[in-house]
């Protein structure tokens, strides 16, 4: 158990947090068609990410997050004056700020010096979930001792914040936020804010994605927040239904792929496998699952 708690523990847990503070978000995205957006602000934050940590000198979560929400605004507004002068739809467009802004950030990774010191191309891309370890564990007890809690790695206490933020404003905004993914022009005719309401979900996608940027990486960031939801999607049409089934296929994807990548290596007489990039091929496996049993109901309905 000791093992167990001092080099998988952490990232297990990292995985399953942020699977799930990212798959929450994305039921946002998804139900508005909106996709697209999750992949651009998951490129997007990189140059505010570097700039934080440049000028802050650490990755401590407030400078992190303001950087990764002012880059997501900066992108949003670019995103609007370039659909307004190319006149480009809306997917191109996306397409164009945030590749540019990503390019930028791996740029600003070199020009920094931040690839030498703290932050690197292959953090960017695949995160650092087999780094993440707890050498102050000596078995259970540890979970409930504040001297070894203290030394769990910060990244942990970022994604535990991040979905407690998630969960809030799931809680505080739940009818609103059906209203608004469901019929927003209705929900502006009743006096809600839709554009308010945007303007948080992008804020909540940024702190998703940042959270879980450390951790599992920008790829597996886009997955976490699409994967989960598209899922759930496939299976209910009921927006309560929906968060439910999404937080289900969020914590089987975080914890199936990490199991995974510990378990397969020796059966198949591997080294090692990559834990982000089989939580994404867990992901992939969980939406084929779930199409195959949305095309069995239909059959039968059809029946």
């Amino acid at each position: 158990m000791t093992t167990f708690l001092q080099l998988a523990f952490v990232p297990l847990a990292a995985a399953v947090l942020s699977c799930l503070a990212c798959g929450l978000v994305g039921n946002l995205l998804v139900l508005t068609r909106q996709s697209l957006l999750g992949d651009a602000i998951s490129h997007a934050v990189l140059p505010g990410l570097v700039l934080a940590f440049w000028l802050s000198g650490s990755r401590d979560p407030l400078p992190m997050v303001a950087g990764a929400a002012a880059a997501a605004l900066v992108a949003t507004g670019g995103i609007g004056l370039v659909r307004s002068a190319a006149q480009l739809e809306a997917g191109a467009t996306m397409g164009v700020v945030f590749s540019a802004m990503f390019a930028f950030g791996l740029v600003l990774i070199e020009l920094t010096g931040a690839s030498s010191v703290d932050l690197d191309i292959d953090c960017v891309l695949s995160g650092q979930l087999e780094t993440l370890i707890w050498p102050a564990a000596e078995g259970l007890a540890s979970l409930v001792d504040p001297a070894a809690l203290a030394q769990l790695p910060r990244e942990l206490w970022t994604l535990v914040a991040a979905l407690a933020l998630v969960l809030a404003a799931f809680a505080a905004l739940w009818k609103e936020l059906r209203l608004v993914a469901f019929d927003p022009d209705f929900a502006a005719a009743i006096g809600f804010a839709p554009r308010s309401l945007s303007l948080l979900v992008l804020l909540l996608t940024a702190i998703a994605t940042v959270a879980a940027f450390w951790a599992v990486g920008t790829i597996l960031a886009i997955a976490a927040l699409v994967a989960p939801a598209a899922c759930a999607r496939l299976l209910t049409d009921r927006y309560g239904a929906q968060i439910a089934l999404s937080i289900a296929t969020a914590a089987t994807m975080g914890a199936g792929g990490y199991g995974a990548s510990a378990l397969l290596p020796p059966v198949l007489g591997l080294n090692g496998l990559n834990a982000a990039g089989l939580i994404a091929v867990t992901a992939g496996l969980l939406v084929t699952l779930s199409a195959f049993a949305r095309s069995r109901r239909a059959a039968r309905l059809g029946a």
